[in-house]
Order: structure tokens, then sequence, then C-alpha cells
């Protein structure tokens, strides 16, 4: 039996990464400028999905701001001189007088 040598054609391009470019030299570099890329788009996603979630926050800070001057002008019909002259009216209530008015200090 004969061995068959598997003949390893050798790629010009390959040849020219392993001589000139990942040397002991350049390596760290690439890995340093690669990590450098990296970090900077997670941060500059970590960014836009604070601006997503601050933007939300802000939408719901809107809509209770509205939802707060509704109930206060509803407070404000409702507490009006003509709603406790009728609430009065309906439930027979009078004004209080000097002997029912009690001052807690």
């Amino acid at each position: 039996m004969t061995k068959k040598r598997s003949r390893r054609k050798t790629n010009p391009f390959l040849n020219y990464l392993s001589d000139k470019i990942f040397t002991s030299q350049t390596l760290p570099l690439i890995f340093v400028v690669s990590i450098i890329g990296i970090m900077f788009v997670l941060i500059r996603m970590k960014g836009i999905e604070q601006d997503y979630a601050y933007n939300e926050i802000a939408q719901r800070i809107k809509i209770q701001k509205v939802k707060n001057k509704e109930l206060k002008a509803e407070r404000a019909k409702e507490l009006s001189v003509k709603n406790l002259k009728a609430y009065a009216d309906k439930f027979s209530l009078t004004e209080p007088d000097e002997k029912r008015i009690i001052l807690i200090p």
C-alpha cells in the first residue's frame, strides 16, 4: 500500500496574512481595535434602548397630566357653590352655628 500525501496548496493571500498582518506586533492591535469597535456598538445600542424607555415614560407622564387636569376640573365642578347648595337641599343640611363649630388647635 502506498500512502497518498495530500498536497496543500498554499494560498498567497493566507501567506500574506500570516507573514505581514498576524505578527506578534500587529495581532494585539487588531484585538484592541476590534474590542473597542464592539464596545462602541454595545454602548450605542444601550443608549438607544434607554431612549426608547425614556420616551415611553414621558408619554405616560403626558397622559397622567391630562387625566390629572380632568380630575381637578371634575373636583372643582363637584365643589362648586351651586352643587354644594344642591347637596344641602337634597340631604336637608343647614349651615352650622357657633355652637357646632369646633376648633382643633
